[in-house]
């Protein structure tokens, strides 16, 4: 799958490619994305029967959530979107029978084809509610080296499979590329070097290993990252047990670097309400991807009062909650410096 940028070479030759898959929201690169796509169909309009279309809605009302729809389909010049997503879900209690009911009307009217949402945090408690309501279709989902073998995502994902729910892997790199600081990570470096993967195609075909997982979504803001993730996708060459094994000590011996999103341990031990977990995703964003446009952009968005008091907060029991021992008051602090 592809996480669309507005470039019109790269959607062309994404295609080219044999990459259909492309996923995109209403708010990202301030509609720019959808607008690229839709400037993209425009002039390619037979291109759009090959394209498995994904967008996103940051509204939860039914209303708001047709607002956006008809906004994005007049910005990407297409009648339907093959699968809408909710965006951002932190618990299943945000979708509700106006919900379903919405799903039903957009369905109908052709306007949708699929309906499902898409979650960076409490991923395994939404994906095992999801699959009792009879009415999802998709989940896109942090899903990576570190997460796939917890027993947790393990039963969610088989919850899924099990209500027919399709799944999408997103932030499949696990917070960016191996370092070389320990002997771990060289023995990682050197052992795909040897296979002729880089670390970051390893990590996608580690996903890929999961016949459960659908599609991952990558995103590809350029034409050297488009080409080696094709290229992974292309390989056959399987990981073995040793490299998948390798991967998990390296998730152990890193955990505290990494926030799995399990937002309801850490945030209900604070005194105020602050997104930990979407802070900590914004980071990784800042330091591992190198988006920092992007990473201050989103941080912008929380309100003021609660920005110009994060680092000001005791984290203490926050940090004894956290699975991974992740030392959350000093990366807060440093998310205010860097962000800010």
């Amino acid at each position: 799958m592809f996480n669309i940028p507005a470039n019109q070479l790269m959607l062309k030759q994404a295609l080219k490619w044999g990459v259909t898959y492309w996923d995109t929201a209403d708010c990202y690169e301030g509609g720019g994305s959808e607008r690229g796509i839709g400037k993209f169909f425009g002039k390619y309009p037979e291109t759009r029967e090959k394209v498995f279309l994904v967008s996103k809605s940051d509204s939860r009302s039914p209303s708001g959530m047709t607002r956006l729809l008809d906004r994005s389909l007049e910005r990407m010049n297409t009648d339907y979107i093959d699968l809408y997503f909710v965006h951002g879900v932190r618990s299943i209690r945000e979708l509700d029978d106006d919900t379903r009911a919405w799903a039903k009307k957009a369905k109908a009217s052709g306007k949708i084809k699929l309906f499902g949402f898409s979650s960076h945090s409490n991923m395994e408690e939404c994906m095992v509610e999801a699959a009792k309501l009879g009415w999802i279709d998709g989940i896109m989902m942090t899903y990576n080296y570190r997460l796939m073998h917890s027993s947790r995502m393990k039963e969610a994902v088989a919850a899924c499979v099990e209500a027919g729910i399709g799944l999408t892997a997103m932030k499949t790199q696990g917070g960016g590329s191996v370092r070389t600081n320990t002997p771990t990570e060289l023995k990682l470096a050197g052992r795909f070097l040897q296979k002729g993967f880089t670390d970051k195609q390893a990590r996608l075909k580690a996903v890929w290993e999961n016949p459960n997982i659908a599609s991952i979504c990558s995103q590809m803001p350029n034409l050297t990252i488009l080409m080696s993730n094709v290229a992974a996708a292309l390989d056959r060459t399987s990981l073995s047990a040793g490299d998948l094994r390798l991967l998990n000590q390296y998730a152990h011996e890193t955990a505290s670097t990494y926030c799995v999103g399990c937002s309801t341990l850490c945030e209900t031990a604070l005194v105020e309400a602050v997104p930990v977990a979407d802070v900590m995703r914004y980071l990784m964003y800042h330091q591992s991807y190198g988006d920092c446009d992007r990473a201050k952009s989103l941080f912008a968005q929380i309100p003021s009062s609660i920005r110009e008091r994060i680092d000001r907060l005791d984290y203490s029991l926050a940090e004894e909650r956290c699975p991974q021992r992740i030392p959350i008051g000093r990366l807060m602090s440093e998310a205010v410096k860097v962000l800010c």
